[in-house]
């Protein structure tokens, strides 16, 4: 059998209605920097360096429903951002734009929306 070849996750890109405005609530929300900027996309990086968070215009986008019942549309994915704080983190995400989420299925996580209607999830 072959060696498998060295794989590395570089990024994530995230689909967005507006990719410049997305980006800017994950700036807002995690510190990061702006690294490379196009019309329809937009990549995020953190100040220690490590893997970006990119975000791209999808003009068929279509907003999750969390939680997804028949016929709704699926979340693809989720961020699970873990804090220190989390009545401090959860106030911080709401102050940077994000809603929460109705329902919230663990006492010591809050599942937030993001202005996309993403999921993520800050944890303890």
């Amino acid at each position: 059998m072959a060696e498998q070849p060295r794989l590395t996750v570089s990024g994530t890109n995230i689909g967005a209605p507006d990719a410049r405005e997305l980006a800017g609530f994950y700036r807002r929300l995690l510190g990061w920097t702006v690294t490379e900027s196009e019309p329809d996309w937009v990549q995020l990086r953190p100040p220690g360096g490590g893997p970006s968070l990119s975000f791209q215009t999808e003009e068929g986008y279509v907003r999750p429903v969390w939680p997804a019942g028949p016929g709704d549309q699926q979340m693809m994915m989720h961020l699970e951002i873990q804090v220190d704080d989390l009545d401090a983190a959860t106030a911080h995400a709401l102050a940077a734009g994000a809603t929460l989420a109705g329902h919230q299925p663990q006492d010591d996580v809050r599942v937030c929306l993001d202005p996309a209607g993403h999921p993520f999830c800050l944890w303890v």
